[in-house]
């Protein structure tokens, strides 16, 4: 038998996918997704999703004909829900770059079995985002005026703004996270693009697989390629996010002008990111059969790094009751009694359940592995992080310097419509993905197995087990 078709613990090496598994299976497995015909539940799955996304365009509509009076914000609760769900789905999207790249920087093959799913979900979250504050500026037609060039008028941005530093940091990072996503599945387009039976599907594929013939050259130029995405992506973790953070950390409003908020909003990013990953996983893993290549081996290190994040987003909640009782201002002490006593007590208190006490139990290895626990988890820390965002925005804004001026904020059912909208429409780009896309990294995945005999006979340019860091002849994985 060819080492091709050997199961993995025969190659002598400890594996990252499970008993019994071989080269050609992990191809047949990941593809027959995109083979086979959509099942039942996609199809009602899809048009749940499609139909949110239809809503939110019908709020959205309604909002440009009458004017942003249609949601709940008022003085002095001036932001609210619209740069809440902003802010939440760029968190979202921060766990896609540090799976791919930072990672893969260190080295850490565990990240091959999810490394896809984190990427796509930050390309969905980003777009999702960007419908808020193409929005919330009240006359979206003008939204051009943020970007760095003169209007009519002659007139810059203000390069001042913390709001323009969103513009800039935001739509970098959905560049650079899109060019990484966008790579690195090349040699899996290939593998499509060989395995198709129609003239269409061949055509389609072919012509996003760019021309890949795994050739030497090809896997050099890539490996430099992902390499250098990679590296650009790095920093982006850092400062996507602490850019979102300084809309709130440049100004003096009590209950934001902090500068723990940067690495703060970072840990809390990562920490959401994770969760929804998890959330998404945990589903189609169960629902595809890709129990062999996500093993509770990843599950579990990704419920480490969601107790590490977990702890770090308390350990921010504590230091914020800290420094304003340190500091000796009445105005940002009050803010935070507020928060835990005031009339969003409820609010706060929810967000210190999820964020802070649901990860603990990942101390306890029975719960790390166990299933149930871990999705549940997940939701839970998917809700805490709105909240948090929710409590730093609203319940900061909503008493102000005067009583006179205080008052309380409640949403709208466009509000409501144009979030929900938005999740509709990131589960309509996911489940489009899972659809035509391979969900996991095939090259990536057989990358991080031993290596097979580099002489062996070529005979699918797309079926191969070579990834970045292996740059080889290829060989196919249909050989015997």
């Amino acid at each position: 038998m060819s080492s091709w078709n050997l199961p993995i613990k025969e190659l002598g090496e400890e594996s990252l996918v499970g008993e019994g598994v071989t080269f050609r299976s992990i191809t047949e497995t990941v593809c027959r997704v995109t083979e086979n015909k959509a099942p039942r539940g996609w199809w009602i799955a899809f048009l749940i999703a499609a139909n949110f996304t239809g809503v939110m365009t019908l709020a959205i509509a309604y909002l440009f004909w009458t004017g942003v009076g249609v949601w709940g914000n008022n003085a002095p609760v001036y932001w609210a829900w619209d740069i809440t769900n902003f802010v939440w789905w760029i968190g979202i999207g921060h766990a896609g770059t540090l799976i791919s790249a930072v990672l893969f920087l260190f080295r850490q093959k565990w990240r091959t079995g999810i490394n896809r799913f984190a990427e796509a979900m930050t390309i969905f979250a980003v777009i999702c985002a960007l419908v808020f504050p193409g929005i919330h500026v009240g006359r979206a037609w003008y939204a051009y005026y943020m970007m760095p060039f003169p209007n009519e008028m002659s007139i810059w941005p203000n390069f001042k703004s913390p709001l323009i530093w969103d513009i800039f940091a935001v739509s970098t990072y959905f560049t650079v996270s899109t060019m990484f996503w966008l790579v690195g599945l090349i040699p899996d387009f290939a593998t499509l693009r060989d395995r198709a039976k129609g003239k269409y599907r061949r055509m389609i594929y072919g012509a996003v697989a760019v021309g890949w013939r795994g050739s030497n050259r090809h896997w050099q130029n890539y490996e430099r390629a992902y390499l250098i995405l990679a590296a650009l992506s790095t920093p982006l973790v850092l400062s996507v996010h602490s850019v979102v953070s300084f809309d709130f950390a440049t100004s003096l409003m009590p209950g934001w002008h902090t500068t723990i908020f940067p690495p703060y909003f970072v840990a809390g990013a990562v920490f959401s990111g994770f969760a929804m990953v998890m959330t998404l996983m945990l589903i189609t893993r169960a629902v595809y059969g890709m129990r062999s290549l996500v093993l509770p081996k990843h599950l579990e290190l990704m419920n480490k790094i969601i107790l590490v994040t977990g702890s770090l987003v308390g350990y921010a909640y504590a230091m914020e009751f800290f420094i304003a009782y340190y500091g000796g201002n009445d105005y940002e002490l009050f803010v935070f009694k507020n928060r835990a006593t005031g009339p969003y007590w409820w609010a706060y208190w929810t967000m210190i359940s999820c964020n802070v006490l649901s990860p603990q139990v990942f101390w306890f290895k029975r719960f790390r592995n166990s299933i149930p626990v871990m999705f549940v988890v997940s939701i839970l820390v998917n809700i805490g992080m709105w909240f948090e965002r929710f409590v730093i925005i609203v319940t900061s804004l909503h008493r102000d310097f005067l009583p006179s001026s205080w008052g309380y904020f409640r949403p709208t059912l466009v509000d409501i419509f144009t979030y929900a909208g938005t999740l509709g429409l990131f589960f309509t780009a996911f489940l489009l993905f899972i659809r035509w896309i391979p969900m996991i990294a095939v090259a990536e995945v057989k990358g991080v197995l031993p290596e097979a005999d580099p002489h062996h006979d070529a005979g699918d340019h797309g079926e191969h087990a070579l990834v970045a860091g292996h740059a080889q002849q290829p060989a196919s994985a249909e050989a015997e």
